[in-house]
């Protein structure tokens, strides 16, 4: 057997997917699992843009391969959509890694992969009733949230997602856009905190050959690369007040105009903002323009930061614990009563994000089994707050509940059937709960 045919066997015989692109990104491999989790023949894709084929949600700056080639550091246990052959999404896990040549210099790039289907559609059909579009709560804000979403998406508005950092809202808005007419097109996304006012007014207009030193050619802005779908303007409450008027003029006339360049250009592009400001309390204190918060506040949606869904927090973990160990192969079966007690009884200043980094540590000193106490940031299980007992922190998961309805009770002035409408819950389930965990709690207030 000749070299050539040895390396393609070796290559056929892999259980994963696996595809090879050069460094105009052209497919160059693609072997026999590639194509059944794919759909795609290997005729079909040798010689085309990867992108082109898999029209993953993470294709462009969030690529695996595209931050491997650009630090020549192997990117290991990602999970990403693909769009197969037949029009589906299609969760897969995904690894990649650089080409080099004998001058050790980077010639491509390899991608291995599987299919994810079936563990998703299991973790699915366990919390379905809390999932939408990859978002998971039972919290009564977030489903009245989850209510309006499909009519939020079919509209054309602009729309306005307020919460803090590391509550989603990303993730809300491509939500919005995967249930939106414009689902096909692209959605992109832009941070406006993470960039200077100058190359940010670049990245989003774009510009034309000679218009400032060292463009020698024409550039696509991210308004032209959204043409058709949606634009995700992240932190919009840090952009300038020159910014301010342009995007202002485009939220007018659906034009914008390239740097250097002579003509407008038209553009069918739907804008979904986000900020971590009270973009309301910043234009009172003219920090932003009054007329663009109009324009973009057509729709707005509120986030609640993780400390007001605190119920959400053993879905959450289960959903992380989940995902870890099909990124990390590794096999953590859950996390212990008292290890969870600490989680909720910490405030999360990081919100969802922090929470998913608690557990990524936890999986770093737990190779298998639970995750226990031990496995947690020493501060979260040494936290005190306002309904906990005296000594600081939970002993139980009976005593954490308690401080729980007791903090809802409160909030609703003591009225049983407003806090179980709140919890989503019926009264008389309620009612159990007050008396199986022996508590005392006032007669309502009375309104006036």
């Amino acid at each position: 057997m000749s070299e050539e045919k040895r390396f393609e066997a070796i290559l056929e015989s892999i259980t994963d997917g696996l595809f090879a692109v050069d460094r105009q990104w052209r497919i160059i491999t693609f072997n026999r699992t590639a194509e059944r989790i794919t759909g795609f023949s290997r005729s079909v894709v040798l010689d085309r843009c990867c992108r082109e084929v898999f029209r993953a949600d993470s294709c462009g700056e969030q690529c695996s391969l595209r931050k491997a080639l650009c630090t020549g550091e192997p990117v290991i246990g990602r999970i990403v959509n693909i769009i197969d052959a037949g029009g589906k999404k299609k969760p897969i896990g995904v690894s990649a890694s650089v080409i080099k040549d004998e001058r050790n210099e980077i010639i491509g790039g390899v991608v291995t992969f599987r299919d994810l289907s079936l563990t998703e559609k299991l973790h699915q059909n366990i919390d379905g009733e809390y999932v939408f579009e990859g978002i998971i709560s039972k919290n009564k804000r977030m489903q009245r949230l989850f209510d309006i979403m499909p009519q939020v998406a079919e509209s054309e508005s602009t729309v306005l997602i307020e919460g803090e950092s590391g509550t989603g809202k990303e993730l809300l808005a491509k939500a919005i856009h995967n249930l939106s007419p414009r689902r096909k097109r692209p959605f992109v996304v832009v941070n406006c905190g993470a960039l200077p006012d100058t190359l940010l007014e670049s990245e989003l207009f774009g510009y034309r050959a000679g218009a400032f030193t060292g463009a020698k050619r024409d550039k696509k802005g991210r308004f032209a690369l959204a043409e058709g779908g949606t634009l995700f303007l992240d932190e919009i409450g840090d952009i300038s007040p020159a910014l301010q008027v342009r995007l202002l003029r485009f939220l007018q006339d659906r034009i914008f105009e390239p740097l250097g360049a002579e003509k407008s250009v038209q553009a069918n592009v739907r804008i979904v903002a986000a900020t971590n400001k009270n973009l309301e309390t910043e234009v009172k204190r003219g920090k932003f323009r009054e007329d663009l918060y109009y324009r973009i506040n057509v729709v707005r949606l509120e986030l609640p930061p993780l400390r007001e869904r605190m119920e959400d927090i053993p879905l959450l973990v289960d959903h992380f614990v989940s995902r870890f160990n099909l990124a990390q192969n590794k096999n953590v079966v859950g996390i212990s009563e008292e290890a969870l007690t600490c989680l909720m009884s910490y405030d999360y200043p990081g919100n969802i994000r922090e929470l998913e980094n608690i557990i990524e540590r936890a999986f770093v000193l737990c190779k298998s089994g639970i995750i226990e106490q031990k496995h947690l940031p020493e501060p979260i299980c040494n936290i005190s707050c306002l309904d906990c007992p005296k000594h600081g922190s939970f002993r139980s998961l009976k005593e954490m509940e308690a401080a729980f309805l007791m903090s809802a009770l409160r909030r609703n002035n003591w009225n049983r059937l407003k806090t179980a409408q709140e919890l989503g819950i019926h009264k008389t389930t309620l009612f159990r709960k007050i008396k199986n965990l022996g508590l005392r709690v006032p007669l309502a207030k009375k309104s006036t």
